[in-house]
């Protein structure tokens, strides 16, 4: 388990980028070791703060596996960091990965927060017809993490799982339970540490049930 790349982008003024008219989906690999603290990597700029502002949503991982696998639906090569993640790994299941686990990537200690929902500007920037729809129907969403310990990444790390909650659902379960899944959802909102985007997932899906 290792990662490929360690990716940055930086805002664009982009037409096609949604009511914000910017983005910074388009990231690229960068050179040597980086440094991670509780917003992400030094040099990686987010345009949405409104949805990815949150520490909770410092690094997205995407595993190249799944990349090979999208290669061969859309009958194109896809680049690492061509979906907008920060990291691209190898020989991991990220979507296997449990919301609340803990991962030590260089001299960074890393917790999956949740997946990633597809939106209007990945569609755009993809140029793929229904690629919402057709994204989610795949699962293979990559997941989001937030800093536990800040450090240092570098390409060639090796990724170590340091603990795995018990009871708590995967990165493939919890974007089941954004999409409505009361039980996935109960389960995830019994771990506490869970994310705060959680208790207003729990509002939409469970309503008066919300705690």
């Amino acid at each position: 388990m290792r990662i490929l790349s360690v990716n940055v982008g930086r805002v664009v003024e982009a037409e096609w980028a949604g009511r914000l008219g910017r983005t910074a989906i388009d990231k690229t690999p960068v050179p040597g070791r980086v440094r991670v603290g509780t917003n992400g990597l030094a040099g990686d700029e987010r345009a949405d703060l409104e949805h990815h502002g949150s520490s909770d949503h410092a690094l997205y991982a995407y595993a190249r596996e799944d990349y090979d696998w999208w290669q061969a639906e859309l009958g194109r090569e896809l680049r690492d960091a061509v979906f907008g993640e920060n990291l691209t790994t190898a020989d991991l299941d990220v979507n296997g990965a449990k919301i609340g686990e803990r991962w030590r990537i260089g001299t960074v200690v890393a917790e999956v927060t949740g997946p990633r929902v597809p939106c209007g500007v990945f569609r755009n920037w993809m140029g793929e017809r229904a690629w919402v729809r057709r994204f989610t129907q795949a699962g293979r969403v990559g997941a989001y993490l937030r800093v536990v310990e800040q450090g240092e990444v570098g390409a060639g790390d090796t990724v170590e799982i340091v603990s795995r909650p018990e009871g708590s659902v995967t990165v493939t379960e919890s974007f089941r339970a954004y999409h409505g899944d009361r039980a996935l959802l109960r389960r995830i909102l019994a771990h506490p540490g869970h994310s705060a985007e959680w208790d207003r997932v729990a509002e939409r899906v469970l309503g008066r049930e919300a705690p």
